[in-house]
């Protein structure tokens, strides 16, 4: 296990990708190489903004924020993912869904956010900042139904190899000069 910390730690970040770069990357490093390039637009310690992200082009938005919505929700489901700030990207996730072919996700994703929509306002009279509202934000909250049903389709439509197709098949896209 300290290898793989090791090598991940020590794994190189290109602040500029190349057609030769995303062809040699194997498979199982690819998205955390776009993702660590895209994430190269930020200073240190710098949050996500949507207004930067927005200024991606439409493959990078996509990959960006499947992979901020694929974070949350494994970590602690679709609650945590609009209650963090990543919940911002929320649209453009759905967006990013259907933009690599990723249609029930995407479908799914729509449902969820007009959930949270609905909800929003109770969730946000009910926190107060601490663990424990965050905590108690679960109960008896219809954004757990969504999650169980994103796990089953993550796999059944095999998100990161659609991911990684859309890459190969639109190099272009993650090629172009990043916004500053």
């Amino acid at each position: 296990m300290d290898k793989s910390f090791e090598e991940f730690n020590s794994r190189r970040i290109y602040t500029t990708l190349t057609s030769e770069i995303i062809d040699t990357t194997e498979d199982y490093k690819l998205l955390q190489t776009i993702f660590d390039n895209i994430e190269t637009i930020f200073e240190e310690g710098e949050q996500y903004t949507k207004d930067k992200i927005s200024k991606l082009t439409k493959g990078q938005q996509a990959i960006f924020s499947i992979w901020m919505l694929q974070a949350e929700v494994n970590n602690g489901g679709f609650n945590q993912f609009y209650y963090n700030s990543s919940g911002q990207f929320s649209e453009m996730a759905k967006d990013g869904l259907e933009y690599i072919g990723a249609e029930k996700l995407a479908e799914l994703v729509e449902k969820a956010n007009k959930t949270y929509s609905d909800i929003k306002a109770e969730l946000d009279s009910k926190d107060d900042g601490t663990i424990e509202s965050f905590s108690e934000s679960y109960e008896d909250n219809p954004l757990n139904d969504f999650d169980h049903k994103f796990y089953e389709l993550e796999k059944a439509e095999n998100l990161d190899s659609l991911q990684i197709v859309f890459i190969r098949e639109n190099k272009e896209e993650f090629i172009k000069q990043k916004c500053s």
